[in-house]
């Protein structure tokens, strides 16, 4: 071989190497979860993180996963390949690094949207609506109506989710910290309250109405809704770079609101679906999500 003929070995060699590194490099460079959907009907099921805050969501004795998120999102997963759900319970200040953090696929669990969480996850279109209320002591002795009543009254104590919308909706309203007492769930907060460790237990409206009913306990009653306090919309919550998996869910959420099966869903837990359908997900997270 001669000289001219083996620097062009070379150099052919050298420029098929790089084409090769070129496309390992391209590869490498996709989002890793482009295929997620594909992953997820290869697996067979879908992770989904909850909170086991009825009627948002449930976890039986048995271990079956109920509620209205779970059961909207069981019925997407399933018209979109995917035959289950598996759930698995967090707080709500752990949901989203846990999903970032690829524990879970998504999150139904009753995850209000708000502009800072927007800007974490891509959210589909709301699902689940609600306000919010206080579980408080028989006659509500306090008068406590709204979280800047709560912050008023220098000894009084509120209980609410750690990572929560309760949680941040008694802070911005002047609670200081030492009294905003992070709940685990809700039979925790109940029997708190039921102790005199919290003066209050906040929850959405449904959750209260909810654990009030199970409790039976005559000595405890509900105010809400809260006044001066939003009323939130939740969606399922997926990792930024699954856009194209939210944009597939959202999908067959909007088929399951229009043939009218997504009321047939929700309204059963007391949800509203005409709130749901109404709401916008652009309008609640403040931008485009």
């Amino acid at each position: 071989m001669s000289t001219t003929s083996g620097f062009r070995a070379r150099l052919a060699l050298a420029a098929a190497s790089a084409m090769t590194l070129g496309v390992a490099l391209a590869a490498f460079a996709q989002p890793a979860t482009a295929d997620t959907l594909d992953n997820l009907k290869e697996q067979g099921f879908a992770r989904i993180a909850i909170a086991n805050e009825p009627p948002f969501t449930a976890v039986a004795p048995d271990g079956k996963v109920s509620g209205a998120g779970p059961e909207v999102a069981r019925e997407v997963f399933k018209r979109l390949g995917v035959p289950d759900v598996v759930a698995s319970i967090s707080e709500y200040g752990a949901m989203i690094p846990g999903l970032q953090a690829r524990r879970f696929d998504a999150i139904t669990a009753g995850l209000f949207m708000k502009p800072e969480r927007c800007r974490a996850v891509a959210y589909s279109q709301p699902i689940l609506c609600d306000g919010e209320a206080f579980a408080v002591k028989k006659g509500n002795p306090s008068n406590f109506q709204s979280y800047a009543d709560i912050a008023a009254n220098p000894d009084a104590k509120i209980g609410a989710p750690g990572g929560g919308t309760e949680e941040r909706l008694a802070l911005e309203a002047g609670v200081p910290r030492d009294r905003v007492i992070v709940v685990p769930d809700g039979q925790s907060g109940l029997k708190m309250l039921q102790d005199g460790r919290i003066d209050v237990y906040s929850l959405p409206i449904l959750s209260i109405q909810d654990l009030l009913k199970k409790a039976n306990d005559p000595n405890i009653e509900m105010v809400g809704p809260v006044k001066n306090a939003p009323v939130y919309c939740d969606g399922a919550a997926f990792r930024k770079q699954d856009t194209a998996l939210r944009d597939a869910f959202d999908k067959e959420l909007a088929a399951l609101k229009q043939s009218g099966e997504f009321a047939k869903i929700v309204e059963p837990y007391g949800f509203s679906a005409k709130a749901a359908i109404e709401a916008n997900r652009d309008q609640l997270c403040g931008s485009a999500n």
